[in-house]
């Protein structure tokens, strides 16, 4: 029976965590966020608490536990940390040091390293052209590190620094040979949720157009048809955390890994969506800045690492995570 914090609860992935976390049963679970968990939710975890992770008064409540794990899932998202860049390093990277230092300290009390899971982003990414990213094709996780919004900017100096906090801070000290920290980032593709809403994310063009379609109503894609991104169904999403978290440390090569899934353009997308919905009314009317930052993410994933390492294998292709996944789900919401 393990101790387990998950922070950012309430969000896309924070749900189905949880969910998973409650069906596997045998773990106390924590869940955090800064808004109140809902009923349904928190009926799933062991103690849920509210509170801001950049707020070191939080920190010291949570510290209470003995944690075996973190999935730390709290972050402000790539739009909202275009619209507020300051707020967006308090949360994203200072609320990530603190919980760093919370498990570092936790690890020297229980001799225990604390595994910490990280979900990182393709935003970490940065093409200086179109052209450059399509001649690019799959990217490894060390290729076209130029991330050009606030978000990617975060994610790929935190990915950096649970590597310098779990490999090399104490080692002109005594502590150098206490392992305290076991730092574990997946960059995850646009991720695609059945059981929660899209929240108005930079990838999230495909999950409103299903949405949109099984509502009867009009899309207007803001990105053009073209536009080419790595995408996953959440269960893969969530499969994926879940096995890399118990990968033995010895047979991991890096800290960070990509995962992939399949990459359709917005048109592809689309077409699976009007076959699914033939009255569904999808146009196109890119937004500028949004399109520039979609197009500055890879076109696909090199998730090579991953598979050697810990036998990484996404579920659901494209035509298993709308066939059998997202669409009969989603029409479900809506016709209930």
């Amino acid at each position: 029976m393990r101790t387990i914090l998950v922070t950012g609860a309430c969000g896309e992935i924070g749900h189905s965590l949880l969910q998973t976390f409650a069906e596997r049963g045998n773990n106390t679970i924590i869940a955090a966020d800064i808004n109140q968990l809902p009923d349904e939710q928190a009926a799933n975890v062991s103690v849920a608490v509210r509170g801001d992770i950049s707020n070191p008064d939080f920190i010291k409540q949570l510290e209470q536990y003995n944690f075996d794990e973190v999935y730390h899932l709290a972050a402000l998202l790539s739009t909202s940390a275009e619209r507020n860049p300051e707020l967006a390093h308090q949360v994203n990277v200072n609320g990530t040091m603190a919980l760093l230092m919370m498990s570092r300290r936790i690890g020297m009390r229980t001799g225990n390293p604390v595994i910490f899971m990280f979900p990182s982003t393709i935003a970490v990414y940065g093409l200086k052209s179109l052209t450059i990213k399509n001649v690019a094709g799959k990217l490894t996780e060390d290729e076209h590190l130029k991330p050009t919004t606030m978000y990617g900017i975060n994610k790929l100096y935190c990915e950096q620094l649970g590597a310098y906090m779990s490999d090399r801070y104490g080692q002109l000290t005594s502590e150098s040979d206490t392992k305290t920290i076991d730092f574990r980032a997946l960059r995850f593709p646009g991720l695609i949720s059945a059981t929660t809403l899209p929240s108005g994310g930079t990838s999230d063009y495909a999950p409103e157009m299903i949405h949109a379609a099984a509502q009867g109503k009009p899309y207007s894609c803001f990105v053009r048809p073209d536009t080419r991104i790595p995408f996953m169904a959440m269960p893969d999403g969530v499969k994926a955390l879940l096995q890399l978290a118990a990968a033995p440390s010895e047979k991991l090569t890096r800290r960070t890994y990509n995962i992939g899934a399949f990459a359709p353009s917005a048109e592809e997308i689309a077409a699976k969506v009007k076959a699914a919905f033939p009255d569904a009314d999808i146009q196109y009317n890119p937004h500028l800045r949004r399109q520039n930052i979609v197009d500055s993410w890879c076109a696909d994933v090199d998730d090579t690492a991953a598979r050697m390492d810990w036998g990484w294998s996404a579920e659901y292709d494209m035509q298993r995570a709308f066939d059998e996944y997202l669409i009969p789900t989603i029409s479900g919401v809506y016709a209930g």
